[in-house]
């Protein structure tokens, strides 16, 4: 080490690093607790690295209790931070504090210029090695004191956040408060006043400091020490406690942890008093180093669909918290986890958009949806009840992956459980298609809001006169998820409520002379409600799928499903109504009566009849006619009409 005589340096900041501390001292921000955070990483990492140095060196160290002490003087607004790690010498502080050495630095400075509007202040935050600068945000005078291990020298560093600072020897004794060693870092933050207008809180404040170190540092795997001070017997004494926990609990071996433990940290993360259903612990190493300990609730949250809720995944860098919610990391069809995930790679850093451009979080990303599927897929397959139950909760959630990430589509679909004209229970794609009769050309689908009301409806009575088995879907996603997925393991997903799907096959269409036989009987009743109705209907026509119900609703392939018509009206979208095709039962007595005695009703009489037909073919479906007043007009002539008869006993009594 070269040494120097003169007593004290003055030096100038590097020009980005003159930069930077004018942005952490003027900028205003909404995170000024996560100095704290920065220099107790610091200390960690400096512990870490004097860990290294004892490997290929065993007496570097000896006996060394790796420690890291906060400190407060309450009355000068003192906070200090002192570690026993590796420490630094002359040339490394002028290295790493002086300069910021980084490649990129200049570019993103660059950015910071052409985007003012963002707080790309905050967004330095451990990036390029600028831990250490956000001391400025709280203070307005920072004072640092090092030893390196296996040197003698002491060095002292001052700033103000001026653009310049000073470097001088200090005396030993003292500098690293009570921490063993006689080797490390102290920082000693002089801090600005406590103001609530600005953010600036009571940094010294002994309840600030603990529940600062516990969102950010509790996992910190060396003690974290502070001396409070309490009331015993009448006097006040001095003790130190430890303020984090070091519990990692995703860091040690399954086998050494027990249900208890595991569970106690799940009501810790999630405030659930429910048992977590599932555990999967994890980690990967290679490209990217990095553990995750993730639970599946038994039961939703109230607010599982509320847009604003974020997943209770919480992101890690070397057991420092840095974020909850961490959306790059997992997406929103897996909201509904809790857990931690800690990466040994990653920069750290607070911002969201600089997080998002790490490919490093691609490859987490991925990981944790490939470990969350294999977890669910064999709980299904070795407890289809508990896997029901998992599904009751969280299938409809699960679902909106489809549409957000079709990598992934069809192993979604091989998890989803649907209900089925086959009987009450739940069943996948794959046992559906394994009991699909030979000629079937895909998997049939109805979508609608109550189960119960699709097992009756129209659109399944030649599916299931034919033996068809038709999956009924009746999640409010089922109507924007099922458009978006055309087939699985090549088997066509079809709607039974769409033109051209029949049971004898999407494609195929009946003897042409037998429908032409039919039509050109029913042709005067077909022009008819194409007329009355063309405000409602795209075309009349017979229908194929008809067996004892007088007519129904067919979409157009690329139409949007009443439902969906009627969610995006809910949520205050306005939206044209959809044209459908009206398909009349050729062997219906309603049909062929009303067919027969056209000629000789009144416009008004014919009106109604159609309308009322319409309407029914609504009814059947579930969906509630707009012209509510007409329909319940129409009916009561109906019924009037009805008791008017000869013979029902309300025509003689008149005459009477």
């Amino acid at each position: 080490m070269t040494d120097f005589d003169a007593k004290t340096e003055r030096l100038q900041f590097q020009t980005e690093a003159k930069q930077i501390l004018e942005m952490m001292i003027y900028s205003v921000y909404s995170h000024r607790e996560i100095f704290l955070r920065e220099l107790i990483s610091n200390a960690s990492d400096a512990l870490d690295k004097l860990r290294l140095e004892a490997i290929r060196n065993p007496d570097f160290a000896a006996g060394h209790e790796p420690k890291i002490r906060i400190d407060r003087d309450e009355k000068d607004r003192i906070l200090s931070i002192s570690d026993n790690g590796i420490g630094m010498t002359r040339e490394e502080i002028v290295e790493f504090l002086g300069t910021i050495a980084r490649s990129g630095t200049r570019e993103f400075l660059e950015r910071v210029k052409e985007q003012p509007e963002q707080n790309m202040a905050e967004m330095l935050i451990g990036r390029f090695g600028v831990g250490f600068y956000s001391s400025f945000m709280v203070a307005d005078r920072v004072v640092l004191v090092t030893r390196r291990a296996g040197t003698s020298d002491v060095w002292r560093f001052e700033s103000t956040g001026d653009g310049t600072y000073t470097i001088e020897r200090a005396d030993a004794p003292g500098a690293f408060g009570a921490l063993p060693g006689g080797f490390g870092t102290t920082v000693e933050l002089h801090l600005k006043p406590e103001n609530e207008e600005t953010g600036m809180e009571d940094y010294v404040s002994e309840w600030t400091i603990r529940e600062i170190v516990r969102k950010y540092s509790d996992f910190v795997s060396c003690p974290i020490e502070m001396s409070v001070t309490s009331e015993k017997d009448g006097k006040t004494v001095a003790e130190d406690v430890v303020l984090n926990s070091m519990k990692a609990i995703w860091t040690r071996p399954e086998s050494e942890v027990s249900d208890e433990e595991y569970s106690e940290f799940y009501r810790h993360l999630s405030h659930d008093t429910n048992p977590p259903l599932r555990r999967i612990l994890f980690s990967a190493e290679g490209a990217t180093e990095f553990r995750g300990l993730v639970f599946i609730p038994s039961k939703a949250p109230g607010d599982l669909f509320f847009r604003e809720r974020e997943s209770g995944i919480s992101l890690y860098i070397k057991r420092i918290f840095i974020m909850s919610g961490c959306t790059d990391i997992v997406p929103g069809f897996l909201r509904f986890l809790h857990g931690v995930i800690d990466s040994e790679d990653l920069p750290l850093n607070i911002s969201r958009e600089i997080l998002q451009n790490d490919p490093k979080l691609r490859i987490m990303r991925r990981s944790l949806v490939r470990r969350v599927f294999a977890s669910l897929k064999k709980l299904r397959d070795e407890n289809r009840d508990t896997f029901g139950a998992f599904w009751k909760e969280f299938g409809a959630v699960l679902k909106e992956g489809i549409v957000q990430e079709p990598d992934v589509r069809e192993q979604i679909l091989d998890l989803c459980l649907w209900r089925s004209t086959k009987d009450d229970g739940l069943t996948t794609l794959d046992e559906y298609i394994s009991r699909m009769p030979e000629g079937q050309e895909g998997i049939y689908y109805l979508t609608g809001r109550d189960c119960d009301a699709l097992r009756s409806s129209p659109h399944l009575e030649a599916f299931l006169a034919g033996g068809k088995e038709v999956l009924l879907l009746c999640d409010p996603v089922d109507d924007l998820v099922m458009p978006m997925t055309f087939e699985y393991k090549e088997k066509k997903l079809l709607s039974v409520s769409r033109e051209g799907v029949t049971p004898s096959g999407s494609e195929k269409k009946e003897d042409e002379a037998s429908r032409s036989e039919r039509e050109a009987t029913l042709r005067p009743l077909i022009d008819a409600a194409k007329t009355v109705l063309s405000k409602v209907v795209r075309d009349v026509r017979v229908s194929d799928r008809l067996t004892s119900s007088p007519s129904c609703l067919v979409s157009d392939p690329n139409a949007l499903s009443p439902q969906m018509e009627r969610m995006f009206r809910e949520m205050g979208q306005a939206v044209p109504p959809t044209k459908r095709i009206l398909e009349l039962n050729a062997a219906h007595p309603l049909v062929t009566k009303l067919n027969e005695r056209l000629d000789g009703m009144e416009a008004s009489e014919k009106d109604s009849l159609l309308g009322l037909l319409y309407d029914q073919a609504l009814l059947a479906e579930g969906v509630v006619p707009e012209r509510l007043q007409d329909l319940a007009s129409g009916v009561a002539k109906l019924m009037q009409g009805y008791l008017e008869r000869p013979g029902t006993g309300v025509t003689e009594a008149n005459e009477r």
